[in-house]
């Protein structure tokens, strides 16, 4: 399957869909949005690096669209980056340099290779330790947890991870918790693709309740 550009903002430039996401696509415009939560207006950025895991990036995107939220996918530099696990293309919206807490009311660390990209890179570093201190929802999964680690926000918190950087967060000074998702006050993280229902669930439960301080 090709595609050029999704219809909307072209997250999604080329890929080869895996069975397993084609429950996460986006719908098609003119359609019913999913009617338990309404998340039009909440703006969320989405950060991603080269290597980013496919699941855990569209999955949420789609579920959180669908509700009616606008997704901002941001990145290094413009550009797009391929997934570890599958021919997933996602072209970067906006340079996470070029962006401020101020511009979204949520953000998403997807797992994967990324990760250990972006807790190399300042401004990313930067962006998530200011967003996080904002008290707004941050949510990440998998590996992604390891750019909170970096940006010295998980002192003294409860975060879930995938099981293989639990050294990491407990050497930060946070309790890790092998749990499907966990919600300890603005932070909320999960462990593997398969609790990506519940993560998504919980922002978009996050985003609907205003969490801001």
């Amino acid at each position: 399957m090709r595609h050029s550009e999704s219809g909307h903002g072209g997250l999604i430039h080329r890929f080869i869909l895996p069975a397993a996401l084609a429950v996460c696509l986006v719908m098609p415009a003119g359609r019913a949005r999913s009617a338990d939560v309404d998340l039009a207006g909440k703006r969320v950025a989405v950060l991603i690096g080269e290597g980013f895991h496919d699941g855990e990036t569209v999955f949420p995107i789609g579920y959180l669209v669908n509700r009616g939220a606008q997704v901002t996918v941001l990145g290094i530099e413009p550009g797009l980056l391929k997934a570890y696990n599958s021919s997933l293309r996602m072209a970067v919206n906006r340079p996470v340099s070029k962006v401020g807490p101020d511009d979204f009311d949520a953000l998403i660390l997807p797992g994967g290779k990324g990760p250990a990209v972006l807790r190399e890179n300042k401004a990313a570093v930067s962006f998530v330790e200011r967003f996080f201190k904002t008290g707004k929802p941050v949510a990440a999964i998998c590996h992604g947890p390891q750019v909170l680690v970096t940006a010295g926000v998980l002192k003294g918190r409860t975060s879930s991870g995938v099981s293989g950087i639990k050294g990491e967060i407990e050497a930060c000074g946070a309790r890790y918790v092998d749990r499907e998702v966990n919600v300890d006050g603005n932070l909320i993280t999960s462990r593997l693709p398969q609790d990506l229902p519940a993560f998504s669930k919980a922002v978009a439960e996050a985003l609907a309740a205003g969490r801001t301080p």
